[in-house]
């Protein structure tokens, strides 16, 4: 059940929003909507915001402002509102007493007067009415306020608020408390809460039961697509993997520091490739040949071979040569060295310069001291 039901309104048009309810993994889940216009003259809906993340922000804010510590400072106010309510007490019944004593000062003046002067006695008449009509009204309206006036709080009385407030989060979080208990627990203490959807985040306005606002921003939850996405730290360290290392190589030196995709698996060669083409980020033969590596008819041009000569002459370590990626495509770095010349009844071994690379590699292991 949706915790702030009936309290929820639009940002947008001010309407009170309701819940729907959709399935979500089998369970119900709660989301507000402004739909009130939308049924009655079927505009576009103002706002559908997801229930559940709204109702664990507005219960932690409450069971944190609803502290013994925040009590204390809440009854010190109400202490102080109190000696400031005594004053304006007093100064009511000031005014109550002047307009007595002018009511009384009316009469006896009427009293005084002789009956022949009539004209006196219907002005002072008139005048004694007017005093007793302003002493009504004093009366009234100091009879209003004084029924309106809170009761002051004993020793007995604080000792229940703080015991109520320390006991709330132990009761909130028991599963044997049913929801519509906690909607009346909450009942007692907002007024009302204000949604506003904005870019990436959800603006909330809790109004209190006394008169007093507070503002919440959450950010928005994140799309089915946001949940499966690869998070950008790991890119970032795919971008920096792929200048030296083949999409495969990637996999297993993420694998080996625990890391895992947006869906929780441990990568692979087709999801470090999948990811790189996604963010258009070049492997590792782009940054090679960038850098002016050649490839292997590139090399045996230059050095007027065949292509398989020089293979074996990088499987030899006559060149030095990578595996650009995991197929066995192979570069060959920039001749800075004299050319390698046949020397009959030398051996390669005797000739290597350079490490060997076999275009492919079968059973291989890797790993990341």
């Amino acid at each position: 059940m949706a915790l702030l039901q009936g309290l929820v309104l639009c940002g947008r048009c001010g309407e009170r929003m309701t819940v729907r309810y959709i399935s979500r993994a089998g369970q119900p889940a709660p989301y507000d909507v402004c739909q009130r216009q939308g049924i009655a003259t079927a505009p576009r809906i103002c706002e559908s915001l997801p229930g559940a993340l709204l109702d664990a922000a507005v219960a932690d804010v409450v069971l944190a402002t609803v502290t013994p510590a925040a009590l204390d400072v809440a009854l010190e106010v109400w202490e102080e509102l109190r000696a400031r309510q005594a004053e304006v007490d007093r100064l009511r019944r000031a005014q109550v007493a002047r307009t007595r004593e002018e009511a009384e000062l009316a009469q006896r003046q009427f009293l005084l007067v002789r009956p022949e002067h009539r004209l006196v006695a219907d002005s002072l008449e008139r005048q004694w009415n007017e005093a007793l009509r302003r002493l009504a009204a004093a009366e009234e309206e100091y009879r209003r306020a004084t029924t309106t006036t809170a009761p002051a709080l004993t020793e007995a009385d604080r000792a229940r608020i703080h015991a109520l407030a320390s006991d709330l989060p132990r009761v909130w979080h028991d599963p044997r408390t049913p929801m519509r208990e906690r909607k009346r627990m909450l009942r007692l203490l907002i007024e009302d809460v204000t949604l506003l959807r904005r870019e990436r985040l959800i603006q909330l306005q809790l109004r209190w039961k006394g008169g007093a606002t507070m503002t919440l921003d959450r950010p928005l939850p994140l799309s089915a697509p946001d949940l499966r996405r690869t998070p950008a730290a790991i890119v970032e360290r795919i971008r920096e993997l792929a200048t030296e290392q083949t999409d495969a190589q990637v996999a297993a030196t993420l694998n080996g520091h625990t890391l895992r995709s947006g869906t929780g698996q441990p990568f692979s060669r087709r999801v470090i490739r999948h990811i790189r083409q996604s963010y258009e980020i070049p492997g590792l033969a782009a940054h090679l040949q960038k850098a002016g590596w050649l490839t292997t008819a590139e090399i045996a041009t230059q050095l007027r071979l065949h292509a398989s000569t020089a293979k074996r002459w990088a499987r030899e370590g006559l060149l030095r040569a990578v595996r650009a990626d995991d197929k066995g495509f192979l570069l060959f770095e920039p001749l800075a060295t004299p050319l390698p010349r046949p020397q009959q009844g030398k051996r390669f071994r005797d000739r290597r310069r350079y490490p060997q690379c076999a275009p492919h590699v079968r059973n291989e292991v890797q790993y990341e001291a």
